[in-house]
């Protein structure tokens, strides 16, 4: 692993395609053109008096139907602050009862191939990263991305929701997912991105031996012919060439010693990201957990200033 002082100044082969912008704007107008026929039913068993759980389920892009969870205050008056919470690689996503807490309407999604959303589309883990990975219009994260976009469909159709107020939040894939957001919907107005995944593929598979980015390798190995068609398709979907469309405020924490996703991505990405409003935490001396500890209390209180004033 480089030092922290080099991989601060690295330099991401990563290149934007030409048609890259209109590429994006195709699958965002195919996905809007799909009815989000969105139902939330109450969950009185992981309700409390506090907080109010809704099972969710809408449809993305393929009609394929996503899940997730929706907490909110209980008797709250007046409308809330919209919060969308994306999901690491391997984690399940959680009830997002700790936000509706702090006076949120909480939605945490669960995008194709997560519990509850995999009856149509489950590649398993491993297996996500790679699927469909030679062809732009089929890999794997062209609907997992715009699952994740949805869960802000999802939001804005909330009577409670305030939709000049919406964020978005989450750490590794979800750090990956939560610059995604924001570049591709422009309704998000702040965004914390953590350990950021999803950036920098090909320069990450030569910088890391561990996974997830390791399966890329994997695949490489078996078919090494396919390498260009790989690096061709993963520039579409890289963090650092979405970068450049998040305007919103966000901050970014990495580990400096992060061997899942390396430091030096991270450095780029955020060198990449279009807003004027941007703040980079990085941690010495900490893995991908990029300091978690300390920085849930920043995170806390960057997106109480933006989203409840």
């Amino acid at each position: 692993m480089t030092s922290p002082a080099t991989a601060a100044d690295f330099v991401s082969s990563v290149k934007r395609p030409d048609d890259f912008d209109a590429f994006w704007d195709d699958i965002l107008a195919r996905t809007a053109a799909i009815p989000l026929d969105a139902e939330a039913v109450f969950d009185p068993l992981r309700s409390t008096p506090q907080v109010d759980v809704y099972a969710v389920h809408y449809t993305s892009l393929d009609h394929v139907r996503i899940a997730g969870w929706y907490a909110r205050p209980a008797n709250h008056a007046g409308q809330l602050p919209g919060l969308l919470i994306v999901p690491g690689y391997t984690m399940e996503p959680q009830i997002p009862k700790n936000w509706a807490a702090r006076w949120y309407a909480a939605f945490s999604v669960a995008p194709r191939g997560k519990l509850r959303s995999n009856g149509q589309f489950n590649p398993g883990y491993p297996g996500l990263l790679t699927h469909g990975i030679v062809d732009r219009n089929t890999y794997a994260y062209r609907g997992f991305y715009m699952d994740a976009c949805r869960g802000v469909d999802f939001l804005l159709s909330r009577d409670e929701v305030d939709g000049a107020r919406l964020g978005v939040t989450g750490h590794s894939q979800g750090g990956g997912l939560a610059i995604v957001v924001p570049a591709l919907r422009p309704e998000v107005t702040v965004a914390t991105s953590g350990a950021p995944y999803l950036c920098g593929f090909m320069d990450a598979i030569d910088l890391t031996d561990g996974y997830p980015y390791y399966e890329i390798n994997d695949y490489l190995r078996l078919y090494p012919e396919s390498r260009q068609q790989v690096a061709d398709t993963l520039a579409y979907f890289d963090g650092i060439n979405l970068a450049p469309r998040v305007t919103c405020p966000i901050i970014v924490n990495i580990g400096q010693q992060d061997s899942t996703c390396p430091p030096e991505t991270g450095y780029a990405l955020f060198r990449a990201i279009g807003s004027e409003d941007k703040r980079l935490y990085d941690y010495d001396g900490h893995g991908h957990d990029a300091n978690n500890a300390v920085h849930a209390g920043i995170i806390d209180a960057f997106l109480a200033q933006h989203l409840r004033p």
